[in-house]
């Protein structure tokens, strides 16, 4: 009976499958293939970078990648509304800024100027670049500084506690009192509207005249009016009260970061011979990587094996293409793993915290921070790190470019070559209502960074699995 039994079953389960077989239309196939394409790469620089700062940069910097000074223009927010008392007498004016961290010589002075800007005003609305012409905007004729300030970044001398209970790095500046500033500035006693403080006071030129050494990444800037004033206390005593007015650098007025890479096309043409193997991102020179994408190639690849039928005409018919996964991944070479004691000039710049990859037609309008990236034109990667085979450390940028090469290849006209840009940003994210946190903005970085990554010639692949119905 068993024997029986097992052969009924083994009988069943046969013409199921011819079954099955039999009733499915050649056509109805799906087909999965899993693909390689090479791709080539190189590197190519701008003229200059947007200035659209969260934080700016001040000092000079020599490394491997280049001499870079960077200097500040800034205009102060006016406290609309705001008076000094009748009998307010001005004591003293300080600058101060903050700086968050910094690159380069832990030890290594810095002297700092100041100056009034008496030239061009800087306007809110409008873009500017960081090649901006210091001298239309500051004849640089007398500094406004008492005395010019020695900064050494790691000695923090004037910061301030926090209440975390950590410290802010702070530069605190006198001005002089004898100075014509002082005294117009001294003589402002009532505010009205920014537009007609930027007429009266246009703003300050920020920059170091002395130390090649270091870079600070500047958070905040802010300008202190001390003063103090006597009422009658009771009808009958004098009383003196002694305030501050603060005047901030903030997202209300314009603040614009100078950038200058000195040889800069030295450098550009320094890295190219090293293309075979290397390709390089430096921020914020504007220097950056681009990439080509088969894509015709593609689709000549997929037309190949996606073929459903032959008609009688001579004619085929394809299936329709779909892009399972598409990985793009960049391999990056100069992470420096060792104590900060033993970094040296060589590793002062380090990769980008954060990689944009944007099509060419798309990069304009992304990185001027019109548009949000998506996955359809834009998309951005963090450093990550993995492990190779043997157990040593890996880093990377991944990407997924299912949906742009799914979008891409189903075009009418597909191009030869989908021309993409590799370039260092700065990610601002915001979170949703339900707890998602997405992507706000993306910005050129101008934080100083150097990345060295793997070329297509030396093993940039972009590995793809595709199937059709």
């Amino acid at each position: 009976m068993l024997c029986l039994l097992a052969l009924l079953l083994a009988g069943c389960k046969d013409d199921v499958t011819q079954t099955g077989s039999g009733i499915l239309d050649k056509s109805d196939d799906i087909i999965v293939i899993a693909d390689t394409f090479e791709l080539r790469s190189g590197i190519d620089s701008c003229g200059a970078i947007i200035s659209l700062p969260d934080s700016v940069l001040l000092g000079e910097i020599e490394t491997d990648y280049g001499i870079l000074r960077a200097e500040v223009l800034t205009q102060l927010s006016c406290p609309e509304g705001f008076s000094y008392p009748d009998n307010a007498v001005i004591d003293s004016i300080s600058l101060f800024f903050y700086y968050s961290s910094w690159v380069g010589d832990d030890h290594a002075p810095l002297m700092v100027n100041v100056y009034e800007m008496d030239g061009k005003p800087l306007y809110y609305s409008k873009q500017y670049r960081t090649d901006i012409r210091i001298e239309d905007y500051c004849s640089r004729s007398k500094s406004i500084l008492r005395n010019r300030r020695i900064v050494v970044a790691s000695e923090m001398t004037d910061s301030m506690e926090t209440s975390t209970g950590t410290y802010a790095p702070m530069v605190r500046m006198m001005t002089d009192s004898t100075s014509d500033f002082f005294h117009r500035f001294s003589s402002f006693r009532s505010f009205t509207t920014q537009e007609d403080f930027n007429q009266q006071f246009k703003g300050l030129l920020i920059e170091t005249d002395f130390g090649s050494s270091t870079v600070l990444n500047i958070k905040d800037i802010a300008m202190g009016v001390y003063y103090h004033f006597s009422y009658k206390k009771e009808g009958v005593r004098d009383t003196t009260v002694n305030d501050m007015k603060v005047f901030y650098a903030n997202s209300e007025v314009r603040t614009v970061n100078r950038i200058q890479y000195m040889n800069k096309q030295k450098l550009v043409d320094d890295l190219r011979k090293d293309s075979a193997e290397y390709n390089y991102l430096i921020a914020p020179a504007g220097i950056m990587t681009r990439i080509s994408l088969p894509t015709r190639k593609m689709e000549k690849s997929m037309h190949a094996n996606l073929v459903e039928e032959i008609l009688p005409s001579g004619d085929t018919l394809f299936k329709r293409p779909y892009v399972n996964m598409a990985e793009l991944r960049v391999d990056v070479e100069n992470v420096f793993t060792g104590a900060t004691a033993d970094r040296t000039r060589n590793d002062w710049l380090q990769p980008a915290s954060y990689m944009l990859l944007v099509k060419e037609s798309a990069a304009e309008r992304v990185l001027a921070g019109s548009e949000v990236p998506t996955d359809t034109c834009a998309l951005v990667a963090s450093l990550t790190q993995g492990v190779d085979s043997l157990g040593n450390p890996t880093y990377y940028y991944s990407y997924d470019l299912t949906t742009l090469l799914t979008q891409e290849l189903r075009r009418e006209s597909v191009p030869e070559q989908m021309e993409m840009r590799l370039v260092p940003v700065t990610v601002k994210t915001t979170t949703t209502t339900s707890s998602t946190t997405i992507i706000s903005s993306v910005k050129e970085t101008q934080i100083l960074s150097a990345t060295k990554i793997r070329s297509a010639q030396s093993g940039m692949q972009l590995k793809l699995i595709y199937s059709g119905f």
